[in-house]
């Protein structure tokens, strides 16, 4: 799909003294994107979904100036970030709620700094090996080309005799990576779904079939592989169409012989995030029916809706099945 290009960038003035932004800048003025040198972002369209419109379409470049590293199990040890918010628009994110009215994007243009921490962390660690993901609040590829951070962080982890790094995207443009010197010291996680999901949920991302070509190529390049199933649904012709999605997966990785993870993820929604989706998407088609879920306290302090036991069973067991059958060396990580 085309590359991700702001209609306006802010550039946090503190940035000059890193030579990671004359790039960045030079890059953007190639683009003839409008830049104002301002770390306050001013969004304005009137109302409350133009506003997130408008978020979608801005970037602030600063700094992550973040020393104290988050847990972030059970994908990793820590969890950093190379920017944060992304230019999709998923309906049913997380990130709907946790970015507030006006979610847009920053890319911390720091990189060496943010670097040199995660040594910290690792040489804390010795000699144990410490895995780090960058993807928990971002799709870092998504915004690879308007900074270079997750090139540089591959290759930083390719030389680390301890560290791992783990990522996850929806986006296709891999091509910079393939030839990296990465030692196999960084995971490529794709979220996959059904076209169903993809075409009706998924706006603004790679469709399936450019994902599949994406793996393809990650997986010739000798990167470690795995998918994040997410969220999965029940609607009309689920089974099919998921049993589908694994059998196409299993002929494009048919020369792949190592280990393939999987996440699996059942659909949930908050009472918040319903509240601001069928705000934002007035013709959702998401199924947002409180009476047919169930209500479970989550990790971090908010209830949810998952589906009721019966139905997350029969989740669980139907695409655990399905990977079995159509992969020798699966490991299915978790379902939740």
């Amino acid at each position: 799909m085309k590359l991700f290009i702001p209609d306006i960038a802010y550039m946090d003035p503190k940035l000059l003294k890193y030579e990671e932004s004359k790039g960045t800048i030079k890059y953007l003025e190639e683009l003839k994107v409008p830049i104002v040198n301002s770390k306050k972002v001013v969004i304005d369209a009137g109302s409350p979904e133009r506003n997130y419109a408008a978020a979608k379409k801005t970037v602030l470049f600063t700094t992550n100036g973040q020393k104290k590293l988050m847990s972030c199990k059970p994908s990793a040890d820590y969890q950093f970030s190379l920017s944060s918010s992304c230019p999709a628009n998923c309906e049913y994110c997380y990130l709907q709620t946790t970015q507030g009215e006006k979610p847009f994007m920053k890319i911390f243009l720091n990189i060496e700094e943010i670097l040199e921490n995660i040594q910290k962390y690792i040489d804390a660690n010795l000699p144990s090996i410490t895995s780090f993901e960058c993807a928990s609040i971002t799709d870092p590829i998504a915004l690879e080309h308007l900074s270079g951070n997750l090139k540089k962080c591959i290759e930083f982890f390719g030389r680390s005799e301890k560290g791992r790094l783990r990522l996850v995207t929806k986006f296709d443009d891999v091509d910079p990576f393939l030839k990296l010197k990465h030692n196999k010291h960084t995971k490529f996680r794709f979220t996959l779904n059904t076209p169903y999901v993809i075409d009706n949920f998924e706006h603004n991302t790679s469709t399936f079939k450019e994902r599949i070509g994406a793996v393809k190529k990650i997986a010739s390049a000798g990167y470690p592989i795995g998918f994040i199933i997410a969220p999965i649904m029940i609607y009309d012709n689920w089974r099919s169409e998921y049993k589908e999605l694994f059998k196409t997966l299993k002929i494009a990785l048919a020369d792949y012989k190592e280990e393939v993870s999987f996440e699996l993820i059942q659909h949930r929604f908050t009472k918040a995030a319903k509240e601001l989706i069928v705000q934002r998407f007035k013709n959702t088609k998401l199924d947002l029916d409180e009476e047919k879920r169930l209500l479970k306290w989550g990790p971090y302090g908010k209830f949810k809706y998952v589906y009721k036991k019966p139905d997350s069973e029969d989740i669980k067991n139907y695409i655990s099945e399905q990977i079995n059958i159509n992969f020798d060396l699966a490991i299915i990580e978790y379902f939740t």
